[in-house]
């Protein structure tokens, strides 16, 4: 541990860093630099090269003597040894000891001081550290005076592994040491990396506190009524939690503590595919001086954006403050959720676009995190493919998908939330014959949801997936409430929906230690 926090020191004391710098300094470093360009709206355009969103495959957990019994091992969460990881941070260290200057952010992760983490991210990139700036939550005078990290983050893009030397997948690598307290980071561009490894840790370290961890959004209402939105890359979390009448918390990930829920993070990282001003006027207007836009085309003459364009990624992002949404909660905390909603993309188009779900769908639902990855949301994904990601957030969960999925039933019980599950995907038929569910549409379901109008409406139960559709939603046509009625070709949709209810059966097998009851609250067509 002593040479780890000599490695760090030797960093944190290179002759050019620079430390905590203001937006306005940043935001000239980039450009002198040309890591980026500014926009018309003030925006820094950054590109990721090949890396245009992660990389599952060369994410690793260091497993040493804290790790090993705590961490749920497997492809998600890749061991590597210690020596290997601690032989890589020898040459980072060394390779960014050679650049012309750093940067380093001091700051926190967890908006509820109780449970905040103080950490560092020390970047080669100046567009880094000020993605890193708009995403962290930043400390007052007072705070930074007496900030010291208990987690560092070194970020170098430009170092490229050789992995029949250093042992990794390719040249890529994101490695966690619980131990060391350290995410080395490099051979991607892909700044979305930084944000979601300090997510894995929290996920690690909040629960053995009895705080739950979630990959969700979060917004409350006037009356105080707070509402999480879960859901994976792509299915809505950024955009329905963006609501003019409710205060945002959030936009991806948040904590459940005794006190009730925080945001874990000071801003957001919201998909830009097909963005504009009509749609979600929120994140539209939030992109201005400061924010970062990852991989956005942008015309050469005007600096204007265009969020219709994919030809460098469908997986277009803008990270911005929180402080950039006019409608928000300041601290990002609140009190504990009334509303629980799991957003699923569905690409089959065969899941009813809103369904109120039981307790034991609840948790049957939340264990299998049933999706389909959007093309962009990881490298190599062209085209929807269906998923299942535990707790809507198996790639960022070091522990059991148990531990999460009890913690929840628990914070359920107690607190009386009422659970949906909502398809934001495909009506009509499957991708490539249906459409997108509207947005409006989905709006005005999850409005009806929040303000309690499905809890007693009169619903229908859909014979292969088991769920109760209501029959009625205030703005929605009745016809597009119950999918078999939105395909012209009713044989095809039964089949397509019997084919993803053996896909749920076939994946919640290895929940062997779920109960009887949760077990039997999946789909009921069961071949």
């Amino acid at each position: 541990m002593i040479e780890r926090t000599a490695l760090v020191n030797e960093l944190c004391n290179h002759p050019n860093l620079n430390e905590n710098l203001s937006t306005a300094r940043l935001v000239e470093k980039i450009i002198d630099t040309n890591e980026g360009i500014l926009t018309s709206t003030g925006a820094i355009r950054a590109t990721t090269g090949k890396y245009t969103g992660r990389s599952p495959n060369d994410k690793f957990i260091v497993k040493d003597e804290l790790s090993s019994k705590l961490v749920d091992w497997g492809k998600v969460n890749q061991p590597i040894e210690e020596d290997v990881f601690v032989n890589l941070l020898h040459k980072v260290v060394a390779y960014l000891k050679e650049k012309d200057e750093l940067f380093r952010f001091k700051g926190f992760a967890g908006a509820d001081a109780t449970y905040r983490l103080p950490i560092q991210i020390i970047n080669e990139f100046a567009w880094h550290n000020l993605f890193s700036k708009q995403l962290f939550i930043q400390p007052n005078e007072e705070e930074y005076a007496d900030l010291v990290a208990d987690f560092t983050i070194i970020s170098a893009p430009t170092f490229k592994a050789v992995p029949e030397i250093d042992k990794t997948n390719s040249e890529a690598f994101v490695m966690i040491s619980f131990k060391h307290r350290i995410i080395l980071i490099g051979g991607t561009e892909y700044a979305g990396e930084i944000k979601k490894s300090v997510f894995s840790v929290m996920n690690f370290l909040l629960p053995q506190q009895d705080i739950l961890t979630m990959h969700c959004s979060a917004n409350v209402g006037p009356e105080g009524d707070v509402a999480l939105f879960f859901g994976l890359s792509g299915t809505g979390k950024t955009t329905l939690s963006a609501d003019p009448y409710r205060k945002l918390i959030g936009d991806d990930e948040h904590a459940w503590s005794p006190n009730g829920v925080f945001n874990i993070e000071g801003g957001c990282y919201a998909k830009c595919i097909n963005l504009s001003a009509e749609k979600e006027p929120q994140i539209f207007n939030a992109i201005r001086f400061g924010t970062v836009l990852e991989n956005v085309a942008v015309n050469s003459e005007t600096r204007q954006a265009d969020y219709q364009d994919t030809s460098l990624t469908e997986n277009t992002r803008a990270a911005y403050k929180i402080d950039n949404i006019d409608n928000i909660v300041q601290p990002s905390v609140a009190g504990h959720p009334n509303t629980i909603i799991f957003l699923t993309a569905d690409a089959s188009g065969t899941l009813p676009p809103i369904s109120k779900l039981s307790k034991a769908q609840a948790m049957y639902h939340f264990l299998s995190g049933y999706t389909s990855k959007l093309a962009g949301t990881e490298r190599g994904v062209t085209d929807p493919v269906s998923t299942f990601s535990a707790c809507f957030g198996s790639p960022f969960l070091p522990l059991a998908p148990a531990q999460y999925a009890e913690m929840l039933g628990e914070k359920i019980d107690q607190h009386q939330a009422n659970v949906f599950l909502v398809n934001t995907g495909w009506t009509g038929g499957s991708f490539g014959v249906g459409s997108r569910m509207k947005l409006s549409y989905t709006r005005a379901m999850v409005h009806a949801a929040l303000e309690g109008e499905l809890n007693n409406t009169e619903t229908t139960q859909d014979d292969i997936f088991g769920l109760d559709i209501p029959l009625h939603v205030p703005g929605v046509p009745d016809e597009v409430l119950v999918p078999r009625n939105t395909w012209k070709d009713k044989a095809a949709y039964d089949e397509t929906a019997k084919e993803l209810a053996m896909q749920f059966h076939m994946n919640f097998r290895k929940f062997n230690h779920a109960s009887e009851e949760i077990a039997q609250a999946g789909p009921r067509y069961r071949g």
